[in-house]
């Protein structure tokens, strides 16, 4: 694998990646669901259609990173801070920040992956 590569996206744990990346196929897939639906009730172009599942599965893959780098964000304003809130609150704001990281991961995860290179090539001279 190109070195680039390795230190980009190979940068995440195996673990944590296919995770994120269960998630992410989660959300790809209530995408796909709404957009069948949706294309049964109003016909849209194939080019844009088309588009539009290309951008999906886009962010489906950029996904982990964005998480990693939203997870980064938090770490470091909250530290090791345990919160006590009621659990519906607490999954609608993690359902939120999921839906958020996904819709964005476009923007968020050159970010993630431009940190990731930068942490790998340090590490290894």
């Amino acid at each position: 694998m190109h070195p680039v590569f390795a230190k980009t996206f190979g940068g995440l744990s195996p673990q944590y990646y296919f995770r994120q990346l269960f998630f992410g196929f989660i959300f790809l897939v209530l995408m796909l669901v709404s957009m069948f639906h949706s294309q049964s009730r109003h016909p849209m172009s194939i080019g844009y259609f088309t588009f539009q599942i290309m951008l999906l599965v886009i962010s489906t893959l950029l996904y982990p990173y964005s998480r990693y780098v939203y997870e980064s964000v938090i770490n470091f304003f909250m530290g090791n801070n345990v919160f006590f809130v009621n659990a519906f609150v607490m999954l609608f704001v993690k359902f939120l920040t999921m839906t958020l990281c996904f819709a964005f991961a476009i923007f968020i995860a050159p970010i993630g992956l431009a940190y990731l290179y930068y942490h790998h090539s340090k590490n290894n001279g």
